[in-house]
């Protein structure tokens, strides 16, 4: 008991001791824990700041390929933003940014603004439109045989143009619209008032007396005048069904243009030659016209008495048909899209800037795409959104296409991000299209950690493909709106079926030649120096559709001018082959006259610095060549001739429901015919 009571004593006694270690245990072992948490913590923020750092590492070498200076450092890329969108942008102040920067004296600096800041407005009228003038007043003087002839419809055609071209001042359009309606309205305007002068003065070598013939010219040829200028109008007016608002306003101005050129035909032109008088004819003419038996109808060409001859229309078809189809091979391989600064003059700002760029950086920093990336979570941190940014990236630049991909931004919700691509080759080039393409279709993230992050594009070269895009799927369409127009309409005024056939097949086969010579040239190269081309491309995404609709009014015009004679002449019981020649003699004067002058004013426009201007000159003078020269007045006619009847067939329940369209003004001619045998003249 009293060594229990010691023992007790003593672990009495040294129980503060314990207690005073076990704190001291405690504290240590709070202190390690502690420290073991200050530990786990600096090990977290070196695992955290290593993942920051394979990031920034990730970014760095993503960014490698997208320098703004070269690598011999001769070269250096600057970016200028403008405060508003492009399509809010006054052109006056970048015009005025680009000034600023040429201006600028910086000893051994050049500066070259790209095509984004470096524009000029082509001009109006050059020394290249002038000598088209002069030339077409060649032609006017060779078939008319006066100045005072050949000036009138010069002066009716300039003061026309004159006046619509009123319409740029106040309506904002782009740089080509207005000359796009200088070269219609240049073309037509003479043309128009060449028909009606034209058949005023057969009438006056027939003995018509002025005031008569000139009511008459105009309410035949001034009547197939309206006809064929609402023609051309239409089908631009058409080019709005595109959807495309510049393509529309290029058509609306330039039917404006043609509508003037129609008007001032049927008005200006009577006018003007009430106050001539006689003196649009020689004195030769004159004095057989005062001895001549009043004859409306002179022009009919009624002394032919044979056909074309059986062994030459066939000829002549299969060499029409196979010309055609030879020049029309190169269309298989059209490619659609706007032209970059590589088809700009080689001396420009545009093309040197395009050029160097090139050079120091690749060809594909000309034409930079921005992705957007839509992530399919929507509570990511910004380190998780920037993983998958970086994932992108790096799965987008393994493609062959694309040259580098860069990580750009990040929205606030860490659900959008944003990357810059530069692709391999150039703007206009097959593979950054099928890139765009790719890009927008889905899928080429398949198989990836980021598969289901769904992607969008944009950009210039990205925009330009989308226009080209729009364009390619409403050109079906329109075709077909203008081939059936074209049917409808030569059936009413022909009384036909296989007449418009005929026509309508000729015209699509001298737009498919056009567009094959149009690829050959500015896609192919073929003969580029020639027309100063500095770099090939896709053909002008507008430029098929165009053409088609201005090909289309101008064929009508030459068809009308030959077939509605060859339609009257079988009407008055000449057999089928002698109609067609009888057409064609009265006929192809005026409308050869009328072709070349349309290719030489088109042909003005060819010789210029904007390759959208040379492409549409060269496109409609090529066109109407064509279209003119191997359809209207060949293949049509030996066609024609090859069906005999069967020409001129119609049946009898579609005669009945068709309007009667007298568009040359027949039953006005018969009636001054009877009126003038009534009088005993």
């Amino acid at each position: 008991a009293a060594e229990q009571a010691e023992q007790a004593g003593m672990a009495e006694a040294a129980q503060p001791q314990l207690d005073a270690q076990q704190e001291q245990l405690d504290a240590a072992r709070a202190q390690l824990d502690e420290a073991e948490e200050e530990l786990e913590t600096s090990r977290t923020e070196i695992e955290d700041g290593q993942v920051e750092l394979d990031r920034g590492q990730a970014m760095l070498d993503l960014a490698d390929g997208m320098g703004t200076v070269s690598d011999d450092g001769d070269a250096a890329l600057m970016v200028i933003n403008f405060p508003q969108s492009a399509q809010a942008l006054d052109m006056d102040a970048v015009t005025a940014v680009s000034e600023t920067l040429l201006d600028a004296d910086i000893d051994g600096v050049e500066v070259l603004p790209t095509q984004d800041l470096s524009f000029e407005m082509p001009a109006m009228f050059s020394m290249a439109e002038v000598i088209g003038l002069l030339v077409a007043a060649v032609v006017l003087l060779v078939m008319l045989g006066t100045f005072i002839g050949a000036g009138l419809p010069l002066v009716n055609a300039l003061i026309g143009v004159a006046g619509a071209m009123s319409l740029s001042g106040v309506i904002d359009m782009m740089s080509i619209t207005p000359i796009l309606g200088l070269m219609l309205g240049l073309a037509v305007g003479i043309d128009y008032s060449l028909f009606i002068l034209h058949r005023h003065r057969q009438q006056l070598k027939g003995g018509m007396g002025v005031r008569d013939s000139i009511a008459l010219a105009n309410g035949t040829s001034g009547n197939a005048v309206v006809f064929a200028g609402a023609t051309v109008v239409i089908a631009l007016l058409a080019l709005n069904v595109t959807g495309v608002g510049f393509l529309g306003m290029m058509g609306t101005v330039a039917a404006f243009c043609v509508l003037v050129a129609a008007l001032m035909a049927v008005t200006m032109t009577p006018a003007l030659l009430s106050v001539t008088g006689y003196a649009i004819l020689s004195k030769k003419e004159r004095r057989l016209a005062g001895r001549a038996k009043a004859r409306p109808n002179q022009h009919n060409g009624e002394k032919v008495t044979t056909g074309l001859g059986t062994g030459k229309s066939v000829l002549a078809t299969v060499g029409a048909v196979v010309a055609l189809v030879f020049l029309a091979l190169p269309v298989g391989s059209m490619r659609l899209g706007l032209p970059d600064a590589s088809q700009e003059p080689a001396d420009s700002t545009a093309y040197q800037a395009y050029q160097e760029t090139e050079e120091s950086f690749g060809e594909g920093m000309n034409s930079p795409l921005l992705v957007l990336a839509d992530l399919p979570e929507s509570d990511l941190s910004e380190g998780e959104a920037t993983d998958q940014q970086i994932a992108v990236a790096e799965h987008l630049a393994e493609r062959d296409d694309v040259e580098t991909a860069v990580p750009t931004g990040m929205n606030d919700a860490h659900d959008v991000i944003a990357l810059a691509i530069i692709p391999t080759d150039g703007p206009a080039s097959e593979s950054t299209e099928n890139l765009v393409h790719e890009l927008r279709a889905g899928g080429v993230l398949a198989g990836t950690d980021v598969a289901d992050v769904e992607l969008s594009v944009a950009g210039a070269a990205a925009a330009s493909i989308d226009i080209s895009d729009v364009v390619a799927d409403a050109l079906p369409l329109y075709l077909a709106v203008v081939i059936g127009l074209s049917l409808l309409l030569m059936i009413m005024v022909f009384r036909s079926l296989l007449l418009p056939v005929v026509a309508t097949l000729g015209f699509v086969g001298s737009f498919a030649a056009t567009m094959g010579i149009i690829v050959a040239i500015f896609q192919w190269g073929w003969f580029g120096d020639l027309f100063s081309i500095t770099g090939t491309g896709p053909i002008l995404t507008f430029l098929p559709i165009l053409v088609m609709g201005i090909l289309f009014g101008l064929g009508m015009d030459y068809q009308l001018f030959t077939a509605t004679g060859m339609r009257e002449a079988y009407a008055q019981g000449a057999k089928p082959q002698v109609a067609v020649r009888k057409g064609l003699v009265a006929g192809r004067a005026v409308v050869t006259a009328a072709a070349l002058i349309m290719i030489s004013v088109f042909a003005g426009f060819v010789f210029t610095d904007d390759v959208m201007i040379t492409s549409i000159g060269l496109a409609l003078a090529v066109g109407v060549l064509l279209d003119a020269f191997v359809v209207r007045l060949l293949l049509v006619p030996s066609v024609l001739h090859l069906l005999g009847p069967a020409a001129w067939w119609l049946p009898k329940w579609i005669d009945r429901i068709l309007p009667n369209v007298d568009v040359e003004g027949t039953a006005l001619e018969e009636e001054v015919t009877k009126r003038s045998q009534g009088a005993g003249i």
